[in-house]
């Protein structure tokens, strides 16, 4: 079932060039080095590539990451920019920004499974219900630390 679809953002290191705009085409980043920050072979990862290939490039990904809060000290260091999602961003690196798309950006798709057979449990409800609240509570959190991000 899916909840919500939660936005990437640009992560660009705190000196950057592209720091000072409060939006970032996806085109502009295409001759970065790239950080990455979820498995290479998984879903995310293949957004994030899918949506560079829209924009025309294929990224250079410089340095690997599994998780985001890794990604953004490599980006802090100048290692290159990411693509991470709105959520990811909760605990925030001081030597990045975040900026969001000039157009149109990336979604990750935010669902549950949920069984296919039999009546739904009684508690169903309520867990879905607090999941999406949850992750409304920590995109709104998150959108309103002001650093460009919404």
């Amino acid at each position: 079932m899916h909840l919500l679809d939660d936005p990437y953002r640009v992560v660009l290191p705190a000196g950057h060039a592209l720091a000072a705009q409060s939006a970032v085409a996806l085109g502009e980043l295409a001759r970065e080095p790239w950080v990455r920050g979820d498995p290479a072979d998984g879903a995310c990862a293949r957004i994030v590539r899918d949506a560079c290939l829209e924009a025309g490039f294929d990224p250079a990904f410089a340095v690997d990451s599994e998780d985001y809060a890794t990604a953004q000290g490599f980006v802090a260091a100048g290692l290159g920019v990411a693509l991470l999602p709105r959520t990811g961003l909760e605990a925030r690196h001081p030597g990045v920004v975040v900026r969001e798309f000039s157009g149109r950006g990336p979604l990750r798709p935010v669902c549950v499974a949920l069984p296919e057979t039999g009546a739904p449990a009684r508690a169903e409800p309520a867990v879905l219900e607090g999941l999406l609240t949850a992750f409304l509570e920590v995109g709104a959190e998150v959108g309103g630390r002001g650093n460009g991000v919404k």
